[in-house]
């Protein structure tokens, strides 16, 4: 596959999810998406205000994690926390299911949680992409948590947090691919170190890639066009 500079940067959702990230970092963080024209800088819901002073009116979306990195708070604190991030500026939402609840074959609840989330972003115009954790399930759960995303009406599906001990990779953009609508897309993330590594997750059919190393994956690609 041949992708440009311009198609890569604009799959980037450039990210900083430590928790001890401070304001500087976050500061150098929107410098360089506004440098580099990524799609997104996803960061804590604290950081959320900050972000949106920096990025408005530009390209580059401020994206934020609700429920994150566990999934495991009640849908209501979830949706408690969607409003205060569309207050404070949020474009996109990535918001992690209750995995608890997906592994015990709870769909209806899987499918609330999610569809309330979606319903409130959606209200403000923001995107939803739903964080599964892949890691953590065995197929028929991958396929189980796909069908439950698209049903639920979220924009995207996204692979991991990084906080669970793994992260994205081929076989499991490809099942989630097969198994999802084609106005799904997929955010891959977690592990997403390299140009290769991320063009391996788009030729799988990822639309998003969300990583930390945004800027070395860009520089790769420079690298391989000079």
């Amino acid at each position: 596959m041949n992708i440009t500079i311009e198609q890569l940067v604009r799959m980037i959702d450039h990210t900083l999810l430590k928790n001890t990230a401070v304001k500087k970092d976050i500061e150098l963080l929107c410098s360089q998406a506004l440098e580099y024209s990524f799609a997104t800088v996803c960061v804590h819901p604290f950081y959320v205000g900050i972000c949106s002073s920096l990025l408005h009116r530009t390209s580059t979306k401020v994206c934020t994690v609700i429920g994150f990195p566990h999934g495991m708070h009640k849908t209501g604190a979830k949706v408690s926390e969607t409003l205060q991030a569309l207050h404070d500026g949020a474009q996109e939402i990535d918001m992690v299911i209750q995995v608890g609840a997906l592994l015990d074959g709870e769909k209806d609840i899987v499918w609330n949680d999610i569809r309330s989330v979606t319903d409130t972003a959606h209200q403000s115009g923001a995107l939803v992409k739903v964080i599964i954790e892949t890691c953590l399930l065995n197929t028929d759960q991958k396929i189980m948590a796909a069908e439950l995303v698209a049903d639920a009406g979220a924009d995207f599906i996204k692979t991991s947090t990084g906080f669970a001990g793994g992260g994205a990779i081929a076989s499991d953009i490809h099942l989630l691919r097969k198994h999802l609508p084609v106005d799904i897309g997929i955010k891959a993330s977690g592990g997403i170190t390299t140009y290769q590594s991320a063009l391996e997750m788009i030729e799988a059919g990822a639309q998003r890639i969300g990583t930390s190393n945004g800027i070395h994956i860009i520089n790769e690609l420079k690298n391989t066009l000079a």
